[in-house]
């Protein structure tokens, strides 16, 4: 990129209106988050037409990809809160091995977790909550997202750079792309050529092949702020280091839902394969709405790390201000549409099968209850991760899917039975907003010091 574009760019990020340059990123980083749920959202669509023990096995494997995108989310997100702040502070080359060595370093991680899960894939799914009818099921649909692995993760760290630079749009098509792409081949593969299980997982490695593909020709092609290149990646331990600590909030909020997911396949499976299937159904359903708001707030990063970077305190506290405010109207109207519509949402899924479509209409409803107070946890958690503040970030990360969750799901069940299953995450997400109410306080706080100092 040559000195005229990226002055240009700088301007942009520093001096654009704060509210306008967060929808501008913020619109393609949503519909990139949407249509990767769709990825998944489509797979239990389609999968659930094979049975319900077909359903339950793409709500087992969901823990895999939790893993795959807690890799890839950790190390972009850190690589790319740390790129941006040194694009902001115009270390055009720092931010050049930053991107370097964060991709080399997922590549290394996503082989190693391709090759151990081809390996030990059989009791890997049983740790994960397959039931012995679930199990066939599962083994199919996890080879083949274990053979995906490395570029479902290289696309997720690659996706985060961009988005980080504040070229959100590249993103959104090599995203969309392979998500409509997904979507296409699923019943194809699924149906036409009998792959069953298998098919729908062929479908999505292939998505996410052609998605990588996309997303790494605009580093090749100098589209990109940053150049990716083995010659630049650092032997410096501390980048590594630093890379993983501001990516901690992330692998924390990855990591620990997927720890979730199984904790929450083990309660659902004393219950039966229908609660399985239900639970399944409605997290796919759930992190689709969720999409919508972390998509929001993704827009939002790059705007707060590189105005921090180049050190308008300002602009960032009133970015994350309007993000809190903005982000709970939004899931506020996603929250109503969940509680209206959620029997004939359970309809799409599993029409025939009354029991899954009672248990799931439970769950959905109870969980879109508390589902506004999300926008105000996730501002505050990427406002202090894209800031550099590891610790409170990784904190509130680890509330929601860590420290109220796990200990819930293990409780509730015993006491009330699958309706304890239901409610272990609403009740998890209340808690989680009492933390967030003080870390957010505490942040407007030392961005307004900051900002009076500057003046």
């Amino acid at each position: 990129m040559d000195e005229q574009k990226r002055l240009a760019h700088y301007r942009k990020m520093t001096e654009t209106p704060v509210p306008r340059l967060i929808w501008k990123l913020a619109i393609p980083t949503i519909i990139s988050m949407l249509i990767s749920s769709i990825y998944n959202t489509a797979d239990t669509f389609f999968v659930s037409q094979l049975g319900t023990s077909a359903a339950g096995a793409v709500g087992v494997v969901f823990s895999v990809m939790a893993i795959i995108q807690a890799i890839g989310f950790t190390i972009g997100m850190g690589a790319g809160n740390i790129l941006s702040r040194e694009l902001g502070a115009k270390e055009d080359e720092n931010a050049t091995v930053t991107a370097s060595t964060g991709f080399a370093f997922a590549l290394v991680l996503s082989l190693i977790l391709s090759i151990c899960g081809l390996v030990f894939l059989k009791g890997l799914m049983r740790i994960l909550g397959a039931t012995e009818t679930i199990l066939p099921y599962a083994e199919a649909y996890a080879r083949y997202i274990f053979l995906g692995c490395p570029v479902m993760c290289l696309s997720f760290v690659l996706n985060n750079y961009l988005r980080a630079e504040g070229k959100a749009m590249y993103g959104m098509v090599g995203i969309t792309v392979g998500g409509l792409l997904n979507i296409v081949l699923d019943p194809i593969f699924i149906f036409s050529f009998g792959f069953g299980t298998a098919g729908a997982a062929m479908a999505t490695a292939l998505s996410q092949l052609i998605s990588f593909c996309i997303l790494l020709s605009f580093f090749l092609c100098g589209k990109s702020s940053v150049r990716i290149s083995f010659r630049k990646v650092s032997a410096d331990f501390h980048l590594y280091l630093r890379i993983v600590v501001i990516g901690l909030p992330t692998l924390m909020r990855q990591g620990l839902a997927s720890i979730a997911s199984v904790a929450l396949n083990v309660a659902a499976a004393a219950f039966g394969d229908a609660a399985v299937a239900a639970m399944s159904i409605t997290g796919r359903i759930m992190m689709f709405a969720f999409s919508a708001m972390l998509g929001f707030g993704q827009g939002f990063q790059p705007v707060a790390s590189f105005n921090f970077g180049a050190k308008r305190y300002d602009r960032v506290r009133e970015a994350t201000k309007y993000t809190a405010i903005t982000g709970t109207l939004i899931m506020l109207a996603v929250s109503v549409i969940c509680i209206i519509l959620a029997p004939s949402i359970m309809r799409v899924f599993r029409r025939d099968d009354l029991e899954v479509i009672a248990i799931g209409t439970y769950a959905l409803r109870v969980q879109a209850l508390l589902l506004p107070l999300t926008g105000l946890v996730t501002a505050t958690n990427m406002g202090l991760q894209s800031t550099g503040q590891a610790l409170p970030a990784t904190v509130l990360a680890m509330a929601r899917q860590g420290i109220f969750f796990i200990p819930l799901i293990l409780i509730l069940p015993v006491f009330l039975g699958i309706r304890g299953v239901a409610l272990s995450q609403p009740i998890s997400d209340g808690l989680t907003a009492v933390i967030a109410i003080f870390f957010f306080s505490s942040f407007m706080r030392m961005l307004k010091k900051e900002a009076e100092k500057q003046s």
